[in-house]
């Protein structure tokens, strides 16, 4: 179930920001920091329902799956495919997030 979670939290970490995003870098309106800070604190709430003891190790864990939606992102959303290297990198970081996640969830 918290893999679950980890992606909800990446969807709204990622759509939160991109409106921040939108609003400086892309000259929209500060209107779209409203839907910004409400998904930026959806984000927040989500990461709670993470089956860990420690909030240092949950939010460690969820780094991989951040930057995995991060790229996902980047193509469905931007039209911005990853290169190999971005999948590389991704793969190399989601093993990390599973030995902290996997660490974490046995160690209770």
């Amino acid at each position: 179930m918290s893999f679950f979670w980890f992606f909800a939290a990446a969807v709204f970490e990622i759509a939160g920001c991109y409106t921040f995003w939108m609003w400086y870098k892309l000259d929209k309106s500060i209107l779209w920091l409203i839907p910004g800070l409400v998904s930026l604190a959806l984000f927040a709430w989500a990461l709670t329902f993470v089956e860990s003891s420690f909030a240092g190790r949950a939010y460690a864990a969820y780094g991989g799956v951040y930057i995995i939606m991060s790229l996902v992102w980047a193509a469905v959303v931007e039209k911005n495919l990853p290169s190999t290297w971005d999948g590389v990198g991704a793969s190399l970081c989601i093993v990390g997030a599973l030995v902290i996640f996997l660490n974490a969830h046995q160690a209770g």
